[in-house]
This record gives structure tokens, sequence and C-alpha cells, in this order.
């Protein structure tokens, strides 16, 4: 690796498998390959400075794959269809776990919880406008919208727990039934 944005995956793997408490620069040099002194160049802020440029990966994923094309649906079945297949491969079916979501349970979320915060709320709102535009009324779709993203989450916890990315699978197939059931009852 040899500039700040390729080390930016390694350090996102790292984190998650060993949280950011658990994540020395020991665990950070050796799964970026780079020494402390490399990281802390291309990261003078050290770990916070690595944990915020991997939020802003993530970010920028989601924002990609997920927020914009559910804000901008010209068919909103097939945007809830896409986020759940994008959701699937990003997760790995469950195999993955949600970085947000983990820094959020953890004590070092504080140091993040304005970030953490926005994504969530960001998803949830993002899907509640793709939900809106299939014709779900307003308080519907919000709590539809955040049924989805909260048994997302939910799904990455239990697959993972279980050893069973197949309940990961029928979760959110689940969760894709009912947010396009939704958008049929009242279109």
């Amino acid at each position: 690796m040899t500039d700040r944005g390729s080390a930016v995956p390694a350090l996102a793997e790292a984190f998650r498998e060993h949280g950011f408490e658990g994540a020395s620069l020991t665990v950070l040099s050796k799964a970026t390959g780079l020494g402390k002194g490399s990281l802390y160049n291309f990261f003078p802020g050290g770990k916070e400075e690595m944990m915020e440029a991997v939020l802003t990966d993530i970010d920028t994923w989601f924002e990609t794959a997920i927020f914009s094309p559910l804000e901008r649906a010209t068919d909103p079945a097939a945007a809830v269809t896409s986020m759940i297949e994008e959701v699937t491969a990003y997760f790995r079916s469950g195999r993955r776990v949600c970085l947000v979501g983990c820094i959020g349970l953890n004590a070092s979320g504080a140091a993040f919880a304005d970030r953490i915060r926005r994504y969530f709320a960001r998803w949830i709102a993002a899907l509640a406008d793709c939900l809106r535009a299939g014709g779900v009324t307003d308080p519907v779709a919000a709590q539809l919208a955040e049924e989805a993203v909260s048994g997302i989450q939910g799904a990455i916890v239990l697959a993972r727990a279980l050893g069973d990315e197949a309940a990961f699978l029928r979760i959110v197939q689940r969760q894709q039934s009912i947010l396009i059931g939704g958008m049929i009852a009242r279109g």
C-alpha cells in the first residue's frame, strides 16, 4: 500500500474484526502492511483519523449504492430490490459486521455518535422517501423504513451469532416482501 486511500479497506476490516478499542496500532499495521510510522504519516490524527477515513469510505459507498438510488427511484419496487441485493452483497449475507452499528454499540461510539446517527437516519429517510414515492403514506413509510433498517441490522447480528447466513437471507427477503407489499397494497 502506497497511499492513504489504499489503506482504508484494510483498516475497515481490522476495525470490523477487532473493534475500535481492540484494533491496536500493531493490529492496524499488520492489516495494512504499513509500518506504524507510515500509518501516522497517512493518518497524523492516529486511530481516530483512521476510523474517520473508514466511516467516510462507508458513507460514500452507501450514498452511491443505497441512499441516492432510493431517493431518486423512478421504480420504487426495483429500488427496494436493489437495496436488498446491495446490502446482501455488502454485508456478505451477514458474514460481515456492520462497522457503523458495531462502533455505535461500543464505548468508542461516543466519539463518532453524530456520524453514526446520521448514517442510520439517512438510510431510514432515504428508504421512507422511496416508499412514499411508491404510494405508502407518511407515517407508514417512516415506520416500515425504520423496521427494515433495524431488521437488516438484526439479521447481521443473528446470522453471525448462529453462523448461519441463511438466517440473514430469510430476514432480508422478508423485509423486501414487506416493503414491496406495502407499496402494492397502497399503489
